[in-house]
């Protein structure tokens, strides 16, 4: 299972375009409200149905393959705010999950602390996030099971590095050719 996580705020094509390509590597990938609504508004507005509340997550006691982190304003702080997802992040990394972060959601990690020694990429004016973290300017970057991406532009890159991850080369090449005709 893989857990992307929103938050009122969240950037709409980070989340929905990786969630997208993740269900066609055939994953399965559960939208996490940080809410007690299982509604949760994008940053541009555009509300969304999660099937599940962080508590919910929390309480499945389920080891993730993966967590993912969009981007957006304010939904990245309000991610970073949440302890409930907080905790859920430190779970996901503690069972040695993969974790994923573009734009300004890597900030959450190097918060928290996760990023130190890590290469690390971000949305530009977020670097100072990433606290002890070896930012490169990379569109994508993946150190070890932390796998970042600087912005919105990189979000199939970002899906297709987690696809690989995930599921291999073959699958990430699939997914690549059905969407890049």
């Amino acid at each position: 299972m893989i857990y992307l996580m929103l938050a009122n705020g969240f950037e709409e094509s980070e989340a929905l375009v990786s969630w997208d390509m993740l269900l066609r590597a055939g994953n399965e990938v559960k939208l996490v409200s940080i809410t007690d609504s299982l509604t949760v508004q994008g940053t541009h507005g555009l509300e969304t149905q999660a099937d599940m509340t962080v508590i919910q997550a929390l309480a499945l006691q389920e080891k993730a393959q993966a967590i993912v982190l969009p981007g957006g304003l304010p939904g990245a702080d309000n991610l970073y705010e949440s302890g409930d997802c907080r905790r859920l992040i430190e779970r996901v990394y503690g069972d040695g999950g993969l974790m994923c972060a573009i734009c300004a959601a890597p900030s959450v990690y190097g918060r928290m602390g996760l990023l130190r020694g890590v290469k690390a990429t971000c949305y530009p004016s977020f670097e100072r996030f990433l606290e002890g973290a070896v930012f490169t300017d990379e569109r994508v970057t993946l150190d070890g099971r932390f796998l970042t991406a600087k912005a919105m532009g990189c979000t199939a890159e970002f899906a297709l590095e987690a696809i690989r991850v995930l599921n291999g080369e073959q699958t990430a090449e699939r997914v690549k050719n059905s969407i890049f005709m």
